[in-house]
């Protein structure tokens, strides 16, 4: 079994999927806001 060493993995397509996944999250988020904000205001 090979020895562990920290730190020396390549992360980069972990955090480019991680990068992707939080932007889209917010998108998401922002719009949710914004469809739920013109509800209320056509519902008055």
């Amino acid at each position: 079994m090979a020895e562990h060493k920290h730190g020396e993995m390549d992360i980069s397509t972990q955090e480019k999927t991680f990068d992707g996944f939080i932007s889209m999250v917010t998108r998401t988020s922002i719009v949710i806001v914004v469809a739920l904000v013109l509800l209320a205001l056509i519902n008055g």
